[in-house]
């Protein structure tokens, strides 16, 4: 219980781990990230940046792998933390966290992980993957919003200041009454979560590989974006060529809820900065769709939704006179 500090989010967890290490102990800090993080994590170290904070951006390959060979070059200094996302929102592509963790801890850097998507989808163990700070929320696993958690492993030597003053409450981390109903929803999601880890991860992998493989037998030019072998079960991103993702949403309407990027970021027009960071084009990410499959979804839901787009994205492509080059 001591090493959980309780926060509106995941979003509020990410600055209080970031800007915390900053303002603590830890004199002229260095914050390493790729460049794919989710905004929480990149926005505030933007924000960190302007008031002078060193930032060093990671690049990633076209699976959307961070490159060990480069993390590994980077030389090793002191107040330096690494914040790696354990899955990306996007992709559902896993980050290899146990060998970063071993780069991170030869270097003397503290190891933060923004890990919002990975539990309830995939075993999550900071301690024993070696991350000494990580960022959760509940409604990823199907618990309440507006209620998170930034797990502070006792053992790491760091220590953070706090962002939001007053009584002191969360060990003088985060004052402010906690969202007592909201932490008890969180506790049970994810006792719930723990049990139905296994089901849940093989029944979203058999359904997620049927979707992906009826729409690109059934239709030319469709891709997977993202790494196919280190990714979480629930989540795809797929490349419709010929096809942008706006016209296919407002196409398919209110029948299937998709998205062409993060939810977080669904309010801007801008191609995606994680798919963009991979090497796709902007017009090849503006014809990208993310797919978030859930537990409850169904194989006549999967059937459903697979008869609406491959209508759609043929009528799409008709009107645009589009051909398979």
């Amino acid at each position: 219980p001591d090493e959980i500090i309780f926060t509106s989010g995941a979003t509020e967890a990410d600055n209080l781990a970031l800007k915390g290490y900053v303002g603590g102990d830890q004199a002229m800090a260095h914050i390493i990230a790729p460049v794919t993080e989710h905004k929480a994590i990149i926005d505030t170290c933007m924000f960190l940046q302007s008031q002078g904070v060193k930032i060093t951006w990671l690049p990633v390959n076209t699976e959307g792998l961070i490159d060990l060979n480069k993390l590994a070059l980077i030389p090793a200094a002191e107040n330096t933390l690494l914040a790696v996302m354990w899955v990306n929102n996007e992709t559902g592509v896993i980050q290899p966290i146990e060998k970063i963790s071993k780069i991170s801890q030869e270097k003397g850097w503290i190891l933060m992980s923004d890990a919002t998507q990975a539990p309830g989808k995939i075993p999550v163990m900071p301690k024993e993957a070696g991350v000494q700070l990580m960022a959760f929320s509940a409604h990823k696993m199907y618990g309440p919003k507006g209620v998170g958690a930034l797990f502070v492993d006792s053992k790491a030597e760091v220590k953070l200041q706090e962002q939001l003053h007053g009584g002191g409450h969360e060990r003088n981390l985060r004052s402010g009454t906690l969202n007592v109903p909201g932490i008890v929803g969180f506790g049970k999601a994810a006792e719930l979560a723990r049990q139905r880890l296994q089901n849940d991860e093989k029944r979203m992998s058999e359904l997620r590989d049927y979707l992906e493989n009826t729409l690109i037998t059934s239709l030319a030019g469709v891709l997977i974006n993202g790494n196919t072998k280190y990714r979480v079960a629930n989540t795809t991103n797929l490349q419709f060529t010929g096809v942008h993702s706006e016209d296919l949403l407002l196409a398919l309407g209110a029948k299937v809820a998709l998205s062409s990027g993060s939810a977080c970021t669904s309010a801007e027009v801008e191609p995606s900065h994680v798919l963009t960071s991979m090497g796709l084009t902007d017009d090849l990410s503006f014809s990208s769709i993310r797919f978030s499959l859930g537990r409850y979804n169904t194989r006549e839901e999967i059937d459903f939704s697979l008869e609406q787009i491959i209508d759609a994205v043929n009528r799409l492509r008709a009107h645009s006179n589009w051909q398979q080059n």
